[in-house]
């Protein structure tokens, strides 16, 4: 058979459109697969990946990744610490009352080694199962074992910290790797005629609790004057015994010092007693050796010398009976044998 006919060639520039639309499609391929596959994990999360439905083990750190697009789903978990705020939780009390607390804080952590067991086996939302739903099943729990008052009032201040040992509890348990750093609660809401009921007590606790404070005043008061009495007598007595210590010392030195003048005293009238009396021996002891005939006579002539009168009797009693005449200074009375001087 003769050959085929060839095709006639294609005119010069007849596959430039062609190579355009190629170039157009490709572009838009790019335009839609390069955003599918560039993701960001931002600071404090970790990235987690499934592939085909099942999770992978690898965990992104923060930055730019690459993943397949439309085959591989992408999810940020946070591991930084995060609050989650439960709000409007209803409760009854054992006494049937019902309450409704607005709002619960819970402060937790995800760690990072266990990020990936705890989202494969709870999910990218664990904190709805084991903050959330319970918080409500403890909240719950607690009214219903707890009188109005109890719940209100009475421990109401250890509703926190029984609460994150109980959320701490249950995930150290069942989920190990979420942490609990604290739980705050708001005061519940309570029936509005309760309400009222409460302040009215409050008031008068606080009436009792500011006349009981004054009464602690004025006992402390009272207890400071007492003091202060008890000091100031005690201040009183001290002085008072030192003043009377001290005039004893003075009254003892006084003594000593009479003592040892009495002493001074007695030793020296002693000694002019002593003296005296030698004198006085001395004296009679010369005058014994003066008492001599010798000196007898001649003291009778110096004594008649210096006489006015001398009258010559046989007894110098004569002389006394002599009336209206002057006493003699000097009187002489003889007998045949001697004559005796009479001054």
């Amino acid at each position: 058979p003769p050959p085929p006919h060839p095709l006639p060639p294609l005119p010069l520039g007849a596959h430039a459109p062609m190579s355009r639309n190629l170039a157009a499609a490709v572009a838009a391929a790019c335009a839609l697969v390069i955003p599918a596959c560039i993701h960001k994990v931002d600071e404090g999360y970790r990235g987690v990946y499934w592939t085909g439905g099942r999770m992978q083990s690898s965990v992104a750190r923060p930055g730019f990744h690459l993943k397949m697009p439309y085959l591989t789903r992408f999810e940020q978990v946070q591991i930084s610490l995060q609050t989650d705020r439960v709000k409007n939780i209803p409760c009854g009390t054992s006494g049937g009352v019902m309450v409704m607390f607005d709002s619960i804080e819970v402060v937790n952590q995800l760690s990072e080694e266990h990020v990936v067991p705890i989202i494969k086996e709870y999910g990218v939302d664990y904190d709805q199962l084991w903050i959330f739903d319970k918080i409500h099943h403890e909240i719950n729990q607690f009214c219903s074992s707890h009188s109005l008052q109890e719940v209100y009032i009475d421990l109401f201040d250890t509703l926190d910290e029984s609460l994150t040992s109980a959320l701490q509890r249950d995930v150290d348990k069942y989920a190990p790797g979420i942490i609990i750093i604290a739980a705050r609660v708001t005061k519940p809401v309570i029936p509005e005629a309760i309400k009222i009921n409460y302040e009215e007590m409050e008031a008068e606790k606080t009436k009792l609790l500011i006349s009981t404070e004054h009464q602690k005043v004025v006992e402390k008061e009272a207890e400071t004057e007492r003091l202060k009495a008890t000091i100031e007598a005690e201040k009183l007595a001290n002085v008072s015994r030192i003043n009377m210590e001290k005039k004893i010392l003075q009254k003892k030195v006084y003594q000593k010092i009479k003592a040892i003048e009495d002493t001074n005293y007695l030793r020296h009238q002693r000694a002019m007693a002593d003296a005296a009396l030698y004198q006085a021996t001395r004296k009679a002891d010369a005058n014994r050796l003066k008492l001599t005939p010798e000196y007898i006579e001649n003291t009778m002539y110096d004594v008649m010398k210096k006489a006015k009168k001398i009258y010559f009797t046989e007894s110098i009693s004569n002389i006394f009976g002599i009336v209206g005449e002057d006493i003699p200074d000097v009187s002489v009375s003889s007998s045949q044998d001697h004559v005796e001087l009479h001054i």
